[in-house]
């Protein structure tokens, strides 16, 4: 599949319900998967029994980095570190509002080493540090949908984290309870489709999201908040189509997602498509490979 966008212009978008997007500039954080292999398993999707392709990895990963490229974003990088083959999910290595990062603290063992990794990180490329107390996967459970963050539990970030993570940024946080084993982190079951609300973005920043993913409380609050959401199926949420990435116009989806294709384009989004279902084998995606740094000192 190519990496590039490959949708119809906006303008060409027949459907009623279609707007004009905007695209906003993003800054990435990403780390190559040099050392990418499945191991161990701490998620359904990990079969060690399974062989992985590192090259193939790789070259995968490597189109997503172009695509972002190519797009004008700008993309910082983390260095692989030779026993933590899921670096390359870096969205689970903090949560970055207003140049302060949220540390995380892995629930698995197999990951913990990672986290001081991620922490140097940020310290050395001049982000404020807020070390974490509680048990969280960074951005994989935290969402920011305009002021608010979403916030994910059920399997891997603790509750307290959701408290923990609103005294740090001073933020309205919504805990969802995520309940298929499938989809552990909240990004794999929530897309956020507008990265800015207010002057210079949308009026209102809306998501998509795939209700079987949450508990019937979570679903309600999700009806409630965001009623004109994209609801995906659950075909599309099995091969991943929610762990996206969006810069307002361009959403970078799986190729398998057609059907989110298919209503992304009817709301004027673009789509991109990029496969990477070598690095689906350890249970991470787009999103799963891309940590947002929002302010910081460049």
């Amino acid at each position: 599949m190519s990496a590039t966008p490959t949708a119809t212009p906006t303008s060409n978008v027949a459907s009623a319900t279609a707007t004009e997007r905007v695209q906003q500039h993003r800054r990435y954080l990403m780390c190559r998967p040099s050392h990418f292999t499945v191991s161990y398993s701490i998620n359904p999707w990990m079969e060690p029994s399974r062989p992985t392709d590192t090259e193939l990895a790789v070259k995968q990963w490597q189109a997503l980095y172009d695509t972002y490229v190519a797009l004008g974003h700008e993309i910082e990088l983390i260095d692989p570190l030779e026993g933590l083959p899921d670096m390359v999910y870096t969205a689970n290595g903090g949560f970055v509002i207003d140049g302060i990062a949220y540390g995380p603290k892995f629930r698995f063992r197999e990951r913990a080493a990672e986290a001081p990794a991620f922490i140097d990180w940020f310290a050395a490329n001049g982000f404020e540090v807020a070390e974490p107390v509680e048990v969280n996967e960074g951005e994989g459970d935290f969402l920011l949908v305009g002021d608010t963050i979403l916030a994910g539990t059920g399997f891997r970030s603790t509750g307290d984290s959701h408290r923990e993570v609103g005294e740090v940024f001073s933020r309205e946080v919504v805990s969802l309870t995520l309940t298929d084993p499938r989809f552990y982190h909240l990004d794999t079951a929530i897309s956020v489709l507008d990265p800015v609300e207010g002057p210079g973005g949308v009026e209102k920043a809306n998501i998509a999201y795939l209700p079987t993913a949450f508990d019937e409380k979570s679903q309600a609050i999700l009806r409630e908040r965001y009623p004109d959401a994209i609801r995906v199926s659950d075909a599309d949420g099995a091969v991943f189509g929610l762990n996206s990435a969006s810069d307002g116009k361009n959403v970078i989806i799986s190729p398998r997602a057609v059907g989110f294709e298919a209503q992304l384009r009817e709301r004027g989004y673009t789509p991109v498509l990029v496969d990477l279902s070598e690095l689906l084998l350890g249970g991470g995606g787009i999103k799963c490979c891309t940590l947002e740094l929002r302010g910081g000192s460049r």
